[in-house]
C-alpha cells in the first residue's frame, strides 16, 4: 500500500511521456520520430494496468489476444479498448473493457490516474494508460473470444535487465527490429512495451523526487 500511495502520488507530477516511451520502441517507429502524425480522426480508447498484491509481492496482468483479422491479433497488451457510447470517459473504458475481457469488478479497482496517451499508427488508436490497483487478486475470468491467455506477472520483471531484449519480428510481412520485455516467454512489443517503459521511469522517479520515506 505505501508503493501504491506513492505511485499515486507521482503520477500528478510531470511524466516522461515520449521520450520514456521511445526507449522501448521499435525502429520502424523511431525512424518516423520526427514524422507529425494526425491525430484528429484517432480511435480515443485506454487500457487498464492493473496492480494487485500476491502474497509479498505486487503483480499486474496482461492479456495474450486471439488470432483474428486485424494489427493487434496475437499480441500481448492490457485488458482494454475503444471507447464507447456509454462511456463517460477513458476511465470507464478501461473499466468496462477489463471486465469484459477478463471480469475485473470496476467498483474494486482504486484508480489512481493516467499515464501519457500512446498514438498507435497502424490501428490508428490514441491510447490513454490508466493506473489501478485492487487490495485483493481478481477472480479473472478470461472473455475465450477475445483473449487467448491471461498472463500475470510480478512487476519486478521491470527491472531485470536479463529480461529487456532485442528480435527481429515479421509483422504482416515485413521485418521490425524490436526491443521486447520477456514476461514468462512471452514477447511484450509495440505499444504495450512503450507504455512499459513510461511507467518503468516513473517508478525509478519515487526516489528521486524524495517520496520514498
Amino acid at each position: 500500500m505505501h508503493f501504491i500511495d506513492l505511485l499515486d502520488k507521482r503520477i500528478k507530477f510531470p511524466l516522461p511521456g515520449m521520450n520514456a516511451q521511445l526507449k522501448m520502441a521499435s525502429d520502424v517507429r523511431n525512424k518516423n520520430i520526427d514524422f507529425s502524425y494526425d491525430i484528429s480522426t484517432a480511435t480515443q480508447s485506454s487500457v487498464l494496468i492493473l496492480f494487485y498484491p500476491d502474497n509479498i509481492s505486487l503483480r499486474t496482468v496482461f492479456i495474450l489476444r486471439q488470432t483474428y483479422d486485424g494489427v493487434h491479433s496475437g499480441q500481448v497488451s492490457f485488458p482494454g479498448g475503444r471507447i464507447e457510447e456509454q462511456d463517460e470517459s477513458l476511465i470507464a473504458t478501461a473499466l468496462r473493457e477489463s471486465f469484459e475481457e477478463v471480469h475485473i469488478l470496476p467498483e474494486k479497482v482504486r484508480v489512481l490516474g493516467a499515464l501519457s496517451e500512446l498514438y498507435i499508427p497502424p490501428s490508428n488508436f490514441l491510447v490513454l494508460p490508466i493506473l489501478g490497483f485492487c487490495d485483493a487478486r481478481p477472480d479473472f475470468i478470461p472473455d475465450k473470444t477475445e483473449v487467448a491467455e491471461l498472463i500475470e506477472t510480478d512487476i519486478s520483471f521491470l527491472f531485470d535487465n536479463k529480461l529487456k531484449k532485442q528480435t527481429i519480428l515479421d509483422v504482416r510481412g515485413y521485418k521490425i527490429n524490436a526491443p521486447y520485455f520477456d514476461v514468462h516467454g512471452h514477447t511484450v512489443w509495440g505499444a504495450t512495451a512503450m507504455i512499459l517503459s513510461e511507467l518503468k521511469e516513473i517508478i525509478e522517479s519515487i526516489k528521486d523526487l524524495g517520496m520514498e520515506t
